[in-house]
């Protein structure tokens, strides 16, 4: 990428500093909180516009704004509880075992279970629990995992990060885990296989029961990452969709995670990570009966958690309850169907990829450039998560995305997408600048590089403005 492309994308993260002072240091005197209120409730609700209007994919889960102010009532009554501290706040356990037990209830698992801040944390959590677990009881040293290469990234982070070899397998035809594939990469150093229910990219639920078998039969765990499918398929199967068994009702599903943040219209970052018994779930454990400072004990990754989080968590669950959670699966289904059908019937330019259940992703099915196609979406005001290998786009339906009259008006505006991209076809996209590079190692590394300054962008204050 070019450093004039780099740096305008760099631009867009700080969109306030022309209307915003930028602090760079602590103020010498408090800021009048009024003002603060005021300047940050602009940002919010500037931010929440695109949003409300239901034609973003995905970020948004529940949309309602009454159920983000009770939670947000309920975050304030504990917002600066530390969970730590049970003797001080001994409704935490009552809070994080009770969404733990309503998770596992739903899911068909045996209530044992953590709480986490977000679907990463509940990934890395696991590939831990395994490293452990394995080490300690068949002496692996050289840990491996083997997952489709659908599954998520945070897994080949968490792999990174924990000394764990990541094994990543081909799908099948219909993009899905190749379960062939990934027990030939099977060994005796491997501590785990993944699938997903659903995947991040494609919304499709890997052979769970296949993958599950492979595990048994070589006595390893098996992980199903349902942190985007967990609190939504199993409401979608109550209203009579049929889908494939994916939960604990599968021998050899060892541990699921599923996010509390997303379909369980709860704040983020939450998340909920289920073992199918307690001896996996106490390798993630961390006891040091040592230090001065008294005896240590800490469940996971973090040390202190806002009890704002768990109490709210558990108030969402409840107020939405089952009935709440079906009509919301209902209308989301609607939606999903609709636009689906839509796109395979009416629009022969795009291919629906595999069978989705709630997030449908689409490619060109000829020499249509899909990011072009992105280009014109944007700037009908329609956000959608661009995806590469294959280059493809998808719409994750969530609540925010079931009004009336939406999933018609998203197909005309793809069907005019699609017309532009015609018209344009040879131009550059500028939405898939970045993923043009990925078809060498050169350009990945390229890539690589463009994404660490990224980062570095997003962890700095806006730029100083130029002398005049």
């Amino acid at each position: 990428m070019a450093d004039d492309g780099l740096n305008e994308i760099i631009g867009d993260l700080y969109p306030y500093r022309s209307t915003s002072t930028t602090y760079r240091r602590v103020p010498a005197e408090p800021v009048d909180r009024a003002a603060i209120l005021t300047e940050i409730t602009g940002m919010a609700h500037g931010e929440d516009e695109r949003g409300d209007k239901g034609t973003v994919s995905g970020s948004l889960y529940c949309g309602d704004h009454d159920h983000y102010r009770f939670l947000g009532e309920v975050f304030d009554l504990y917002s600066h509880a530390n969970v730590l501290q049970r003797d001080m706040y001994p409704s935490a356990t009552k809070f994080e075992g009770e969404i733990i037990a309503m998770t596992s209830d739903l899911l068909h698992g045996t209530g044992k279970g953590v709480i986490t801040g977000g679907g990463s944390e509940s990934l890395i959590t696991a590939l831990y629990s395994y490293r452990e677990h394995a080490r300690k009881t068949r002496g692996v040293t050289r840990p491996n995992v083997v997952k489709p290469v659908t599954a998520h990234v945070a897994l080949d982070k968490g792999a990174h990060w924990l000394g764990i070899e990541m094994r990543r397998s081909p799908l099948t035809d219909d993009y899905l885990a190749d379960v062939g594939a990934m027990a030939e990469m099977v060994d005796d150093q491997t501590i785990a296989v993944i699938g997903s229910a659903a995947n991040y990219a494609h919304g499709l639920i890997d052979p769970i029961e296949e993958i599950a078998e492979l595990a048994q039969s070589r006595g390893i765990g098996m992980h199903v990452d349902g942190c985007l499918g967990g609190w939504l398929l199993p409401w979608v199967e109550r209203l009579g969709y049929e889908l494939p068994l994916w939960d604990f009702r599968v021998p050899g599903v060892t541990s699921i995670s599923a996010d509390t943040h997303k379909y369980g219209y709860a704040l983020k970052g939450s998340s909920v990570l289920l073992y199918r018994d307690n001896e996996l779930r106490q390798q993630q454990y961390f006891a040091f009966p040592d230090w001065p400072g008294g005896l240590y004990l800490s469940p996971g990754f973090a040390g202190s958690r806002s009890g704002g989080i768990i109490a709210s968590t558990w108030a969402a669950l409840l107020a939405t309850g089952e009935s709440g959670f079906l009509a919301a699966a209902d209308g989301i289904m609607r939606t999903a169907t609709t636009i689906r059908d839509g796109i395979r019937d009416g629009i022969p330019e795009l291919e629906v990829i595999g069978e989705p259940v709630f997030l449908i992703a689409f490619k060109a099915a000829g020499d249509l450039d899909i990011y072009l196609v992105n280009d014109a979406l944007i700037a009908q005001g329609w956000r959608m998560n661009p995806l590469q290998l294959p280059a493809a786009l998808h719409f994750c339906i969530t609540r925010p995305n079931t009004e009336p009259g939406l999933a018609e008006a998203f197909l005309d505006a793809l069907r005019g997408a699609v017309e532009y991209a015609r018209q344009h076809k040879g131009e550059p996209a500028r939405s898939g600048a970045v993923y043009g590079f990925g078809g060498t190692p050169q350009g990945n590394a390229l890539v690589e590089s463009v994404m660490v300054r990224l980062l570095d962008a997003m962890h700095d204050t806006a730029p100083e403005a130029p002398a005049s």
